[in-house]
């Protein structure tokens, strides 16, 4: 999902007048020397540097063949609040979600290319940098934010069709080792049948036998997005109802679907759900991303709704309603429609899945 959705924004970027080179960055063994030694003469001579993941390996790489004064990360996800607290810090560049510190054997001989583009990405004597992103950061002295308010993507694409149903996005925190697999599907069934969703927005990284699980289990129509989902409900139909766990889309999409009606709520991870391997910054960053999240709707935790109706609603919470625990039973209720998994995608051919996922560079 990752590569087809690479070269539907490749496809747009072209439609735009921008000139792109697509990299097969992790293409077979040589591959990383062949777009390294590819690209170092451009990285070499350019005098701005535009990059999406500060925290990719293969990026900091390539930020240690730079010579520009001026680097620009653009990166709407969530990520990039842990990027600008770890550049204030001075800390070394590490995911959230990892346990530790960072310092695996891998992590140890990749130490000074990370130091290095570390230091590329902190402002200094002539040297310029800047974060374009929807995030609500507060920047490090010297670093530039600009807000991404979604104006391109209102302008290219929309209004949508606004359907009567709810629709359900989908999460990684499973695959990235943070969330119990059969903890998170229980949460998912209780999502949909309390708010009668219908459809599943699939994360490019979820697993082929999670979503099937989704689909067969839970009910719901799986949809891959061809997109990011921002575009794909710029484009509609969409529902009037979307729910997310702490993720992007709830900073996001409030912004790409301004003025069309639809309703962004967000439902917290509870902390039973985390894996014994989560990282110990886990919950905290995760209720971060939702304590930060402005135009959402805040559910209350599904733990907490499941302790009964008698309970009293915090200001902004759903109506209180039962949720079954993990492996439970089936719903009273008919389930949600028919399962199926679709790919919602613009004209033109579709690219498969892959394993490996490339690069591209404009």
């Amino acid at each position: 999902m990752t590569r087809g959705q690479l070269r539907r924004m490749a496809d747009l970027a072209r439609d735009e007048g921008v000139s792109v080179r697509w990299e097969e960055a992790r293409g077979g063994a040589g591959a990383p020397l062949r777009t390294v030694g590819g690209l170092s003469g451009m990285l070499r001579r350019a005098e701005r540097i535009v990059i999406g993941d500060p925290f990719s390996r293969y990026v900091q790489l390539l930020l240690t063949l730079a010579r520009a004064r001026d680097l620009v990360v653009v990166d709407d996800g969530t990520a990039t609040m842990e990027f600008i607290s770890q550049l204030a810090r001075g800390e070394p560049l590490v995911r959230w979600h990892r346990r530790g510190n960072g310092r695996g054997a891998r992590d140890v001989v990749f130490a000074p290319v990370s130091a290095t583009a570390r230091r590329r990405l902190t402002p200094g004597a002539g040297r310029r940098v800047e974060v374009f992103s929807s995030m609500p950061v507060e920047p490090p002295e010297g670093v530039t934010v600009t807000a991404n308010d979604f104006a391109w993507t209102r302008a290219r694409f929309g209004p949508p069709r606004l359907t009567r149903g709810t629709d359900l996005v989908g999460t990684s925190l499973v695959e990235t080792g943070v969330v119990d697999l059969d903890r998170y599907l229980a949460a998912v069934t209780a999502l949909a049948r309390a708010h009668g969703a219908t459809r599943y927005f699939a994360h490019r990284r979820e697993s082929a036998e999670k979503l099937h699980r989704v689909s067969a289990e839970v009910g719901l129509e799986v949809v891959r997005p061809e997109l990011p989902l921002e575009l794909i409900a710029r484009r509609g139909p969409i529902g009037r109802t979307i729910l997310s766990f702490p993720s992007t889309v709830v900073h996001t999409l409030p912004l790409a679907l301004v003025g069309t009606g639809v309703r962004v709520a967000v439902c917290d991870v509870d902390p039973a759900w985390l894996t014994s391997h989560a990282s110990p910054r886990a919950q905290g960053f995760l209720s971060g991303v939702t304590g930060t999240a402005r135009d959402v709707d805040r559910l209350r935790s599904l733990a907490q709704e499941s302790e009964g109706p008698n309970r009293p609603a915090a200001r902004g919470d759903s109506e209180p309603r039962a949720v079954p625990s993990a492996r439970s039973a089936a719903p009273a209720a008919p389930p949600v429609a028919p399962a199926a998994v679709v790919t919602a995608a613009p004209p033109g051919p579709v690219v498969p899945p892959a394993s490996s996922a490339p690069m591209a560079a404009s």
